[in-house]
Protein backbone atom coordinates (compact mmCIF):
# COMPACT_ATOMS: atom_id res chain seq x y z
CA UNK A 1 0.00 0.00 0.00
CA UNK A 2 3.22 2.35 0.79
CA UNK A 3 4.54 1.85 -2.82
CA UNK A 4 0.89 2.87 -4.20
CA UNK A 5 1.06 5.72 -2.45
CA UNK A 6 4.33 6.64 -3.39
CA UNK A 7 3.92 5.56 -6.95
CA UNK A 8 0.57 7.28 -6.99
CA UNK A 9 1.87 11.28 -5.35
CA UNK A 10 5.59 11.07 -6.64
CA UNK A 11 5.02 9.02 -10.01
CA UNK A 12 1.23 9.64 -10.98
CA UNK A 13 2.31 9.78 -14.87
CA UNK A 14 4.05 6.22 -14.54
CA UNK A 15 1.47 4.69 -12.49
CA UNK A 16 -0.09 2.71 -14.62
CA UNK A 17 3.39 1.03 -15.15
CA UNK A 18 4.70 0.76 -12.50
CA UNK A 19 1.75 -0.33 -10.92
CA UNK A 20 0.27 -3.22 -13.45
CA UNK A 21 -1.57 -6.09 -12.82
CA UNK A 22 1.20 -8.29 -12.99
CA UNK A 23 3.67 -6.17 -10.22
CA UNK A 24 0.65 -6.30 -7.62
CA UNK A 25 0.15 -9.85 -8.40
CA UNK A 26 4.25 -10.71 -7.58
CA UNK A 27 4.13 -8.17 -4.13
CA UNK A 28 1.25 -10.20 -2.95
CA UNK A 29 2.08 -13.63 -3.55
CA UNK A 30 5.89 -12.55 -2.30
CA UNK A 31 3.86 -11.47 1.13
CA UNK A 32 1.77 -14.52 1.00
CA UNK A 33 5.09 -16.76 0.40
CA UNK A 34 6.78 -15.44 2.74
CA UNK A 35 4.44 -15.56 5.73
CA UNK A 36 3.35 -19.11 5.03
CA UNK A 37 6.82 -20.50 4.76
CA UNK A 38 7.21 -18.81 8.19
CA UNK A 39 3.99 -20.02 9.28
CA UNK A 40 4.77 -23.57 8.35
CA UNK A 41 8.45 -23.44 9.85
CA UNK A 42 7.25 -22.83 13.44
CA UNK A 43 4.47 -25.05 13.35
CA UNK A 44 6.56 -27.98 12.08
CA UNK A 45 9.02 -27.54 15.06
CA UNK A 46 6.41 -26.73 17.82
CA UNK A 47 3.68 -29.46 17.19
CA UNK A 48 6.09 -32.42 18.10
CA UNK A 49 7.41 -30.74 20.91
CA UNK A 50 6.39 -32.33 24.49
CA UNK A 51 4.07 -30.88 26.94
CA UNK A 52 3.95 -31.41 30.38
CA UNK A 53 1.84 -28.18 31.54
CA UNK A 54 -1.68 -27.25 31.05
CA UNK A 55 -3.17 -27.78 27.78
CA UNK A 56 -4.95 -24.38 28.52
CA UNK A 57 -4.41 -21.42 26.78
CA UNK A 58 -5.86 -18.27 27.10
CA UNK A 59 -5.70 -16.87 23.70
CA UNK A 60 -7.65 -15.25 21.18
CA UNK A 61 -5.48 -17.83 18.43
CA UNK A 62 -3.12 -20.19 19.37
CA UNK A 63 0.42 -18.63 18.71
CA UNK A 64 3.73 -20.07 18.87
CA UNK A 65 4.34 -18.61 21.85
CA UNK A 66 2.11 -20.06 24.29
CA UNK A 67 2.78 -23.31 22.88
CA UNK A 68 6.65 -22.61 23.49
CA UNK A 69 5.92 -21.77 27.36
CA UNK A 70 4.01 -25.24 27.36
CA UNK A 71 6.79 -27.34 26.33
CA UNK A 72 9.01 -29.25 28.70
CA UNK A 73 11.95 -29.04 26.04
CA UNK A 74 14.82 -26.84 25.71
CA UNK A 75 13.64 -24.24 23.04
CA UNK A 76 16.14 -21.80 23.21
CA UNK A 77 17.52 -22.11 19.98
CA UNK A 78 13.71 -22.16 18.23
CA UNK A 79 13.29 -18.98 20.02
CA UNK A 80 16.99 -17.23 18.93
CA UNK A 81 15.61 -18.68 15.17
CA UNK A 82 12.05 -17.18 15.47
CA UNK A 83 13.68 -13.64 16.45
CA UNK A 84 15.71 -13.84 13.61
CA UNK A 85 12.64 -14.74 11.18
CA UNK A 86 10.85 -12.42 13.03
CA UNK A 87 12.91 -9.58 12.47
CA UNK A 88 13.06 -10.11 8.64
CA UNK A 89 10.04 -10.39 8.65
CA UNK A 90 9.22 -6.92 10.40
CA UNK A 91 12.83 -5.30 8.65
CA UNK A 92 12.07 -5.48 5.39
CA UNK A 93 7.65 -4.12 5.33
CA UNK A 94 8.92 -1.08 7.48
CA UNK A 95 11.99 -0.18 5.34
CA UNK A 96 10.02 -0.21 2.38
CA UNK A 97 7.16 1.53 4.25
CA UNK A 98 9.16 3.98 5.48
CA UNK A 99 10.79 4.68 2.39
CA UNK A 100 7.80 5.13 0.41
CA UNK A 101 6.76 7.40 2.80
CA UNK A 102 10.13 9.59 3.26
CA UNK A 103 10.16 9.68 -0.48
CA UNK A 104 6.67 11.41 -0.29
CA UNK A 105 6.59 13.83 2.58
CA UNK A 106 10.19 14.80 0.57
CA UNK A 107 7.84 15.37 -2.76
CA UNK A 108 5.06 16.83 -0.68
CA UNK A 109 7.56 19.72 0.40
CA UNK A 110 8.55 20.40 -2.99
CA UNK A 111 4.87 21.01 -4.53
CA UNK A 112 3.65 24.36 -4.61
CA UNK A 113 -0.06 23.31 -4.81
CA UNK A 114 -0.99 23.40 -0.55
CA UNK A 115 -4.51 21.46 -1.39
CA UNK A 116 -2.86 18.80 -3.36
CA UNK A 117 -0.34 18.88 -0.65
CA UNK A 118 -2.78 18.31 1.89
CA UNK A 119 -4.66 15.44 0.37
CA UNK A 120 -1.33 13.61 0.11
CA UNK A 121 -0.46 14.09 3.35
CA UNK A 122 -4.36 13.30 4.74
CA UNK A 123 -4.30 9.54 2.76
CA UNK A 124 -0.98 8.70 3.68
CA UNK A 125 -1.23 9.67 7.61
CA UNK A 126 -4.35 7.32 7.73
CA UNK A 127 -2.57 4.73 6.46
CA UNK A 128 1.15 5.40 8.48
CA UNK A 129 -1.32 5.47 11.58
CA UNK A 130 -2.99 1.86 11.16
CA UNK A 131 0.28 0.04 9.74
CA UNK A 132 1.97 1.79 13.16
CA UNK A 133 -0.82 -0.04 15.23
CA UNK A 134 -0.19 -2.92 13.40
CA UNK A 135 3.63 -3.23 13.74
CA UNK A 136 4.19 -1.63 17.03
CA UNK A 137 1.82 -4.42 18.20
CA UNK A 138 3.22 -7.41 16.41
CA UNK A 139 6.61 -6.12 17.47
CA UNK A 140 5.52 -6.10 21.22
CA UNK A 141 4.00 -9.65 20.44
CA UNK A 142 6.42 -11.37 18.76
CA UNK A 143 9.81 -9.93 19.62
CA UNK A 144 9.36 -10.43 23.53
CA UNK A 145 11.13 -13.46 24.76
CA UNK A 146 9.54 -16.46 25.85
CA UNK A 147 10.17 -16.27 29.32
CA UNK A 148 8.03 -12.83 29.63
CA UNK A 149 5.40 -13.97 27.26
CA UNK A 150 2.04 -13.20 29.29
CA UNK A 151 -1.40 -14.58 27.81
CA UNK A 152 -3.28 -11.29 29.08
CA UNK A 153 -0.29 -8.75 26.87
CA UNK A 154 -0.80 -11.45 24.05
CA UNK A 155 -4.58 -11.20 23.93
CA UNK A 156 -4.28 -7.36 23.88
CA UNK A 157 -1.60 -7.22 21.31
CA UNK A 158 -3.87 -9.94 18.81
CA UNK A 159 -6.80 -6.73 19.19
CA UNK A 160 -4.69 -4.82 18.04
CA UNK A 161 -3.04 -6.53 15.05
CA UNK A 162 -6.28 -8.51 13.82
CA UNK A 163 -9.26 -6.33 14.94
CA UNK A 164 -8.26 -2.69 15.05
CA UNK A 165 -6.81 -1.69 12.20
CA UNK A 166 -9.31 -3.91 10.24
CA UNK A 167 -12.41 -1.49 11.86
CA UNK A 168 -9.84 1.50 11.73
CA UNK A 169 -9.44 1.69 8.11
CA UNK A 170 -13.27 1.85 7.15
CA UNK A 171 -13.53 4.77 9.94
CA UNK A 172 -10.70 6.77 8.42
CA UNK A 173 -11.47 6.22 4.72
CA UNK A 174 -14.92 7.13 5.71
CA UNK A 175 -13.63 10.06 7.17
CA UNK A 176 -12.23 11.43 4.02
CA UNK A 177 -15.72 11.52 1.95
CA UNK A 178 -17.12 14.85 2.06
CA UNK A 179 -20.70 13.61 3.03
CA UNK A 180 -19.48 11.82 5.91
CA UNK A 181 -17.54 14.94 6.89
CA UNK A 182 -20.74 17.52 6.35
CA UNK A 183 -22.78 14.95 8.75
CA UNK A 184 -20.54 14.84 11.05
CA UNK A 185 -20.06 18.61 11.36
CA UNK A 186 -23.95 18.54 11.52
CA UNK A 187 -23.69 16.46 14.23
CA UNK A 188 -21.35 18.20 16.47
CA UNK A 189 -23.30 21.54 15.56
CA UNK A 190 -26.76 20.12 16.96
CA UNK A 191 -25.08 19.14 20.22
CA UNK A 192 -22.79 22.51 20.74
CA UNK A 193 -19.63 20.71 20.26
CA UNK A 194 -18.58 22.77 17.47
CA UNK A 195 -17.71 26.73 17.63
Amino acid sequence: MSYDRYVAICRPLQYPILMRRKICYILSVGVWVWSSVQALCCAVYVLPLPYCRSNVIYHIACEYMALMQLSCSDTSAFEKATYLGDFLAFLLPITVILASYIAILLQVLRARSSERSYKALGTCLSHLFVVGLFYGASILTYMTPVSSYSAQKATINSVFTTLFPAMMNPFIYSLRNRDVLGALRKLFTKYGLQK
